[in-house]
């Protein structure tokens, strides 16, 4: 991997943490609004779940496996 999509990847990485952030908040928002439809909810949850497999994904890809 080049110098190039390691950049790449990591501006990514980092929009795919803002979005989870952001996902995280809003399901957060939605609880403690008292007026919560579970439906929503799990689809936020499922959506937010999604975006964190993307991030590992890619934080996978950037960090090396090192064997000891």
């Amino acid at each position: 991997m080049d110098a190039v999509q390691q950049v790449q990847l990591r501006v990514k990485l980092r929009q795919l943490e803002q979005e989870h952030a952001d996902m995280d908040a809003a399901i957060t928002a939605l609880e403690l609004s008292g007026t919560s439809d579970q439906l929503q909810l799990r689809r936020l949850k499922k959506i937010k779940l999604g975006l964190k497999d993307q991030i590992i994904s890619i934080e996978n890809l950037l960090i090396p496996d090192i064997i000891a």
